[in-house]
C-alpha cells in the first residue's frame, strides 16, 4: 500500500515538473533546417538562458537566442535567432536592433515575424532573393501573431529613416530616448504609465528647416490617457521645456519634443495615422416595419372577417327565433298571456297583444 503511495507521488511530481518545463522545452526546440536555398548548415551554438543579453532584451520578454552558420561555396554567414513571449516584445528588440550603429553595414539584415527576430551577418552580394527561404522558415516558428498597432500611427512623410524605437517599459524609453540624443526626455519614462499597460513610439523627422522628435504614447483606456497627460505636462513644466507640447485623442497622446516651430508640430499630429471609434456592445436589433401596402392588406381582411362573423352569428339568432317561431307558436317566444300593453283609451277600441305579430 505504501509503496503503491509513493509511486503515485513520484508520478504526480514528474508529470507537474514536465508541464511547468513544457513551455521551455518548446522553446528550446528549434531545429534549424539542413540546407535553406542555395545555402548549406554548418555549426550551432544554443543559448536557452541568454543571461548576457542586452537590459532592453530581457525587458522584451526575450525567451532563447539560437545561432547558426550557413555555406554557400566559398561564401559563409551566420544568423542568430531571437525568440520572445509575444510579438510586442519582439517588436520592441526588432527596432532596437535595427537602429544598432552595427547594422547600417548593408550586408546585415534584421528579419521580423511576430515573436521571433532574425538577425543575418551576410557576405557581399546577398540579394534580397537570397532572403526568402529565411524568411518563410522564421514565419514557420512564429505564432503569427501581429505587431502591436501604434508603429502604424506614424505619419510617413519626413520620417528619418531608421530613427523609430518602440517602448515596452522605463528600460526601452530611456535606452530610446538617448539614441536619440534626447536624453533630457528619459524622465518622462517614470511617468509615462508603463505600469498602466502603455507602449511607447519614438521617430525623428526632418523637412528642409523643420525638424521635431515625435512620441507617441498608447493607453488602453481614454481615461488612463487622460490621467497620465496631467502627469506629462506637469513632468515637461518641470524640465522647462517650453518647445514641448502633448496633446490627447481618445487613447492616445502625442508629444512634439524639440520641435523647430509650433506650426510644425501641429502638422506631425495633423499626418498622425489614429482615428477614434465608438462601439456599442449592448444587443441591437433592426427596424422591421412592413410596407404599407402590406398593412392595408391585412386590415381589409381583418375588417371582412369580423363583418363576415356578424353575418354568420346574426343570421344564427334570427334564424334560430324564427325556427322556433314556427315550430312551437306561442310556446317559447310571443306568450299573449305574458305580455302586456299599456293602453291610454284614447279609443274605444283594445288592443290585442296578438294583433302585434
Amino acid at each position: 500500500m505504501v509503496s503503491n503511495i509513493v509511486g503515485l507521488m513520484r508520478k504526480f511530481i514528474l508529470i507537474s515538473a514536465l508541464l511547468l518545463l513544457a513551455p521551455s522545452l518548446r522553446a528550446a526546440d528549434v531545429q534549424w533546417p539542413a540546407t535553406m536555398g542555395n545555402w548549406t548548415a554548418s555549426a550551432t551554438t544554443e543559448d536557452p538562458t541568454p543571461a548576457s543579453a542586452s537590459p532592453v532584451l530581457h525587458e522584451s520578454g526575450l525567451v532563447r537566442t539560437s545561432s547558426h552558420a550557413y555555406r554557400n561555396g566559398d561564401r559563409s554567414l551566420s544568423m542568430t535567432l531571437y525568440t520572445f513571449r509575444d510579438s510586442s516584445g519582439a517588436y520592441e528588440a526588432y527596432t532596437f536592433l535595427l537602429g544598432a550603429p552595427e547594422l547600417l553595414d548593408k550586408n546585415k539584415a534584421i528579419l521580423l515575424k511576430s515573436n521571433q527576430v532574425l538577425q543575418i551577418y551576410a557576405p557581399a552580394h546577398f540579394s534580397a532573393d537570397e532572403l526568402k527561404p529565411f524568411e518563410v522558415w522564421e514565419e514557420s516558428l512564429s505564432d503569427h501573431i501581429p505587431s502591436p498597432p501604434v508603429a502604424s500611427y506614424l505619419p510617413d512623410k519626413d520620417r528619418s529613416l531608421l530613427t523609430e524605437r518602440y517602448a515596452l517599459g522605463p528600460v526601452g524609453f530611456r535606452k530610446a530616448a538617448t539614441d536619440l540624443a534626447q536624453a533630457y526626455a528619459a524622465a518622462l519614462a517614470d511617468v509615462a504609465g508603463f505600469d498602466s499597460g502603455a507602449e511607447a513610439m519614438f521617430a525623428r523627422y526632418e523637412a528642409a528647416k523643420n525638424r521635431a522628435l515625435l512620441l507617441l504614447i498608447e493607453y488602453p483606456t481614454p481615461q488612463l490617457a487622460e490621467l497620465h497627460l496631467r502627469h506629462l505636462q506637469r513632468a515637461l513644466h518641470e524640465a522647462k521645456l517650453g518647445t514641448s507640447s502633448v496633446e490627447r485623442k481618445g487613447s492616445l497622446l502625442s508629444i512634439v519634443l524639440e520641435t523647430t516651430s509650433a506650426e510644425y508640430a501641429e502638422k506631425l499630429r495633423g499626418a498622425i495615422n489614429y482615428e477614434t471609434e465608438v462601439t456599442w456592445n449592448e444587443p441591437s436589433t433592426t427596424a422591421t416595419d412592413p410596407p404599407i401596402t402590406s398593412t392595408l392588406v391585412k386590415i381589409i381582411i381583418a375588417t371582412m372577417v369580423l363583418m363576415g362573423m356578424a353575418f354568420v352569428l346574426g343570421l344564427a339568432f334570427g334564424g334560430v327565433r324564427v325556427i322556433t317561431k314556427r315550430l312551437f307558436p306561442g310556446k317559447v317566444f310571443d306568450r299573449p298571456a305574458q305580455m302586456e300593453v299599456l293602453q291610454l283609451g284614447l279609443s274605444g277600441k283594445p288592443i290585442d297583444p296578438r294583433d302585434m305579430y
